[in-house]
């Protein structure tokens, strides 16, 4: 199975300004694609993410935090932290447009920064959850699919001009970024929740590192 395809650092960084400025809901945007390659998790993960599992109830970043079992891919709990300023400053926008817009709020204004502790982080342009479709595997277990998150992710990189990008490749791009800064693959492998080291390995492997980058760094 051929690989999601890496997006790199100058691509990323063209996306998300095209992002920030462009199309319905900029703001949301940026913070869609800001937590998926800044945290590489799934798409379906991140649809269903609340936001207790983001702010305390003083409102808050909880630094460490997790994906809980319940909507973790492979219905293992796994860690995530929001201590990435890019990522935690977009999604801070995103939720003080999600409080005056009114999306998901709570008539306990204090706690939450007003928002609704169990609403999902990331909700529609209409300010609506994310309609998950549930199948079964061969095995009887139940997986999901988010295809108007993934449709809605594609048009983000397509507009940015990257083709072919899906929300694997925020996760590969995140698994190999981590691995190019030279941290160790038993920690990349738990922050992506694999349930080997080998597939983290399969992951990373074939790392699309041009011999000009290389060169550029050696003195």
């Amino acid at each position: 199975m051929a690989k999601a395809s890496y997006i790199e650092e100058g691509r990323l960084r063209h996306l998300l300004k095209v992002a920030a400025i462009t199309g319905e809901s900029p703001v949301r945007n940026l913070a869609l694609l800001t937590t998926v390659y800044g945290t590489g998790m799934m798409l379906t993960e991140i649809a269903r993410l609340p936001v207790r599992a983001y702010l305390n109830g003083d409102g808050s970043i909880r630094v460490k935090s997790c994906v809980d079992a319940r909507i973790a891919y492979n219905r293992k709990e796994r860690p995530v932290c929001w201590s990435n300023a890019k990522v935690t400053n977009a999604i801070d926008a995103y939720l003080a447009y999600r409080a005056a817009r009114r999306e998901g709020t709570t008539p306990m204004a204090t706690a939450y920064r007003g928002l609704d502790p169990d609403s999902p982080l990331v909700l529609t342009g209409d300010g609506a959850p994310y309609k998950l479709i549930e199948r079964r595997t061969d095995r009887g277990t139940p997986s999901y699919s988010c295809d108007s998150l993934s449709q809605h992710f594609r048009k983000l990189h397509l507009q940015a001009g990257i083709e072919g990008a899906s929300a694997m490749s925020g996760r590969r791009t995140f698994a190999v970024r981590l691995a190019n800064n030279g941290y160790d693959l038993r920690h990349i492998n738990e922050l992506l929740g694999h349930e080997t080291l080998l597939a983290t390995k399969r992951l990373i492997d074939a790392n699309p590192v041009s011999l000009g980058a290389i060169v550029a760094k050696v003195i």
